[in-house]
């Protein structure tokens, strides 16, 4: 903790004794009414203005005694003013920490109140009964990176960059798309009633969607005609490289001309599982840096040991807009040390790092950005993306037709390069 934050947090502690069931803060709240009131119903202009008091400000260090006095003095109006007395103030107090952290423009930093920090690292009881569909859970709301094969999300028809705006009808505004993704677990079944935004249609979409036992592998392979290995990842987890390991034992037996890794609709996963099927793929070298905000660093380098790391076996990485956070990692990577060229549409552009701090006496969490990534050649991922060597698109026309014509651009390219 750096000495101006442990300076606030001490303030807060400070507080907290001296006041009781201190919470410090402000609200976002309504915007004002375009009419203004009648003046009867104003405070008297001869009302003393609300100061802190001698306890506030002997709470808050000297050198933020000014810049918190606007703090303190709306604080104290509220008290003084609000029609419905007394105030909360923990809530108050969490409402500060939650304004703050959206005051800092990034949508991946934010606050989690003690409950919901609670249910979040609760035992995952039967987390592979759900809908069956790879999210996101950085983003504002739950988003669907990719409905699994035969699931029952891709039966109820929900699409890549669906956002899950209330779950049973509970409204999932302000909530945590991490514990929005809890919601919409539960046992087989049994039905979930999703409400969807979907970014070309004007309404919201309402779907039932009933849960089944989910299991899918994250890495699988299989040869393609012309003696090119197909591998999918879907996510970066536990299993990915175990499975990613066996797939490339019994591809890599058969010789392959060439190598297809696709990454498209996978949201990503660990860090580590990233470094990690890099250097299946990639001898030696930088697999990506990790950038904090005093520019110092932490590199990841290449394992070794991989199974496809031959130069001679040309390689395509298939990536789309839903190709995110350590797919974004593996794919730079690759395309920087020459390994691949990547086909398909510029990536969605996850490349920072967060971290869950719990606050001290159990008052929840903030999620923070902490650093970002860079590919081995220091090109940042970050609202960026990564861009492939050839374009190719993936029309609504080309799924209902059950047509891919990304893949068969990947082939086509990769068949170049062999010859």
């Amino acid at each position: 903790m750096n000495k101006t934050a442990k300076y606030i947090f001490l303030a807060f502690v400070v507080l907290a004794v001296g006041l009781g069931a201190f919470a410090g803060g402000f609200i976002a709240g309504h915007l004002l009414p375009l009419s203004t009131p009648a003046l009867d119903n104003l405070p008297a202009l001869t009302q003393p203005p609300a100061t802190a008091e001698p306890q506030q400000q002997a709470a808050t260090p000297p050198e933020y005694q000014s810049l918190f006095a606007p703090f303190w003095e709306a604080w104290n109006l509220v008290h003084q003013n609000y029609v419905d007395q007394p105030v909360d103030d923990v809530a108050l107090m969490r409402g500060a920490i939650n304004g703050m952290m959206g005051a800092l423009g990034d949508q991946h930093s934010s606050y989690m109140n003690p409950e919901q920090f609670a249910e979040a690292n609760s035992s995952l009881e039967g987390e592979y009964e759900g809908i069956g569909a790879y999210v996101d859970t950085t983003t504002e709301y739950l988003t669907i990176t990719n409905p699994m094969p035969d699931s029952p999300a891709e039966k109820a028809g929900l699409k890549p960059g669906d956002e899950v705006v209330a779950i049973d009808g509970e409204d999932m505004t302000g909530i945590p798309a991490v514990l929005a993704r809890r919601k919409v677990l539960g046992p087989a079944n049994t039905v979930v009633h999703l409400t969807i935004r979907r970014p070309d249609e004007k309404e919201l979409l309402e779907f039932d969607v009933t849960r089944a036992k989910i299991t899918v592998a994250s890495s699988t392979g299989k040869m393609l005609d012309n003696g090119v290995a197909y591998i999918q990842i879907t996510t970066f987890g536990t299993n990915t490289t175990p499975e990613l390991l066996a797939a490339l034992k019994d591809l890599m037996a058969q010789n392959p001309k060439g190598i297809i890794l696709d990454l498209r609709d996978n949201g990503g996963g660990y860090l580590e599982t990233a470094v990690e099927v890099t250097s299946q793929f990639v001898g030696d070298g930088v697999v990506l840096y990790e950038e904090y905000g005093d520019k110092t660093r932490v590199t990841y380098d290449v394992e070794s040991g991989g199974l496809a790391t031959d130069a001679a076996i040309p390689m395509v990485v298939l990536i789309n807009e839903y190709s995110a956070s350590a797919s974004e990692i593996v794919a730079g990577a690759l395309q920087d040390h020459g390994r691949a060229k990547l086909v398909g549409v510029t990536s969605y552009g996850k490349g920072s790092v967060q971290n869950w701090i719990p606050l001290e006496g159990e008052n929840g969490a903030v999620r923070i950005t902490i650093a970002r990534w860079l590919t081995p050649n220091e090109r940042t991922i970050h609202e960026v993306g990564i861009t492939p060597d050839v374009t190719a698109e993936l029309t609504e026309e080309d799924i209902a037709a059950k047509r891919d014509p990304q893949l068969d651009k990947a082939i086509e390219t990769l068949l170049g390069m062999i010859k």
